[in-house]
């Protein structure tokens, strides 16, 4: 007889599902396990022999074979040990295989019995609705789980609950989804003294997902503005909180099961690898752009990131998503960040200020800013210079707006593109849209368009450029509640992309 259990092995976000076969035949005593295990995988024997002997269940003498259906799929992670024990007690007729094939399980042992929570929860329940199946899982993932909401989730502490359960001595309730994470951001743009430019280039980033570079001089409060950024962006919508989730869990980063509704805001160091930023490693985990899948990407110190760490982000910047190829696997994940790059001007950082510059100005300012490629400069749609302020302003009452007056505006400008593109799926955001989409909603007047076509033709704009001052353009136009783009929409654009040099 060959029973069965279910569970999902996971390629970037996709968990596709794994029959877990088991099989008790005649035989000199042994335990396999078969279907391209990895080394966690094939040491769940040994897990599962210890937690079903301290649940005073012995193995018979007999060769026990576990498959992992289909053979040809790298199984790989500890998620496997409660599968394996669901289609082995089983076999042992300790639990109904009739019910056991009715869920999707994952779940590590311990040699107590108990389960540990794993990684994945999220996108399994997601697998086991799509299958018509229920989710058992580790009681510490159940509420992770229980925000798809269309599945049943049983959550057991130790796999001894599970057999209860389904023999019915003593059945265990759903899990409920954890709670919505409200994080209350302590930095407000109001503190910020001076820096209004700035400040509006902030704003026209977070209405419309707007890729940003800020150059200045260390201290001029590059780092401090863009600490402040995540405090005016509007809450993550029902779909791409879960979409956000799914990659949280696969990086093992929801806490006890609560879905947050901020937006991520990643600040890597720039001493990071390129498996850390795109994604990779033995397993390929999702990096640190897919981390910030929805929210904000800070790369701080831009210029002394790895040359070639910061050519891999032309692609993923382009399309949404990264393709992590290995040799084994080829994974996808979602990747529509907001990048926010900070630098200083040159190496020493002073190349603006004469009697503080290093004797190599201002050719180590070309030397420095030249580690950032043409191509991926051409890909930020905002650029501004943030000057330093004098020591005797810090003094000065606050003034200025505050972020939640910022953020009505910003949420406001982000409603208007989410009724514009309601019915392209692949567009959120001005930042998103391409082609005919973006002809047909950036249309600018015709004097508009004569100053955008002076600025090509004068400061020799790639068509990217181009389209890139349309889209900041179509965004500044929703924070002015403007239906049309007009000359001083445009102008604004151009003034952002190429800084102190609109002179038409």
């Amino acid at each position: 007889m060959i029973t069965k259990a279910y569970t999902v092995a996971f390629q970037g976000i996709e968990a596709r599902q794994v029959e877990v076969q088991c099989a008790v035949t005649a035989g000199m005593p042994a335990f396999s396990i078969v279907g391209l295990p990895d080394k966690a995988v094939s040491e769940a024997r040994d897990r599962v022999r210890t937690a079903l002997n301290a649940m005073a269940i012995a193995l018979p003498s007999k060769r026990i074979t576990i498959n992992l259906s289909p053979a040809d799929l790298p199984k790989v992670g500890s998620h496997f040990d409660l599968p394996i024990a669901i289609a082995l007690l089983s076999a042992l007729e300790i639990i109904p295989a009739d019910i056991a094939e009715t869920h999707i399980a994952l779940g590590e042992l311990s040699l107590d019995g108990s389960l540990i929570p794993v990684i994945g929860a999220l996108p399994a329940a997601l697998a086991a609705s799509e299958q018509d199946r229920g989710l058992l899982c580790p009681a510490a993932s159940g509420a992770e789980a229980a925000w798809v909401g269309n599945v049943q989730v049983i959550a057991a502490a130790s796999l001894g609950d599970i057999v209860r359960h389904f023999t019915g001595q003593s059945p265990l309730q759903p899990a409920q989804p954890g709670e919505v994470i409200h994080n209350e951001h302590s930095k407000d743009l109001i503190d910020v003294k001076g820096q209004e430019r700035a400040k509006r280039a902030l704003e026209i980033a977070a209405a419309g997902r707007h890729h940003l570079m800020m150059v200045g001089t260390p201290g001029s409060g590059k780092s401090m503005l863009a600490a402040r950024l995540p405090s005016i962006l509007p809450a993550l919508s029902a779909k791409e909180a879960l979409e956000t989730s799914m990659i949280h869990s696969l990086a093992g980063l929801l806490d006890a099961g609560g879905i947050s509704k901020s937006r991520p805001f990643r600040e890597p160091h720039h001493t990071a690898s390129m498996a850390a930023i795109i994604g990779g490693g033995r397993n390929a985990k999702p990096g640190e752009v897919s981390i910030a899948h929805n929210g904000v990407l800070f790369m701080d110190e831009f210029p002394e990131f790895p040359r070639t760490v910061l050519e891999t982000l032309r692609q993923p910047i382009e399309t949404g998503e990264v393709m992590i190829a290995r040799a084994n696997a080829h994974v996808k994940y979602p990747c529509k960040f907001m990048l926010v790059a900070a630098a200083n001007p040159c190496k020493c950082g002073y190349l603006t200020d004469a009697s503080r510059a290093c004797g190599r100005a201002p050719n180590c300012g070309e030397d420095y800013m030249g580690r950032i490629s043409g191509p991926l400069m051409d890909r930020f749609d905002l650029r501004v210079d943030v000057p330093p302020v004098a020591f005797t302003d810090l003094d000065l009452p606050k003034d200025g707006e505050n972020s939640a007056t910022v953020r009505q505006r910003v949420e406001t400008a982000r409603a208007v593109q989410h009724q514009r593109y309601a019915q392209m799926p692949d567009m959120r955001s001005n930042a998103d849209a391409a082609g005919e989409a973006l002809s047909a909603v950036a249309t600018p007047t015709q004097d508009a368009r004569t100053l955008l076509n002076r600025a090509a033709e004068q400061f020799k704009l790639s068509a990217r450029g181009y389209h890139r001052v349309l889209r900041v353009a179509r965004t500044i136009a929703d924070l002015d509640q403007s239906q049309d783009v007009q000359k001083s929409h445009i102008a604004e654009a151009i003034s952002f992309r190429l800084p102190n040099q609109l002179d038409l």
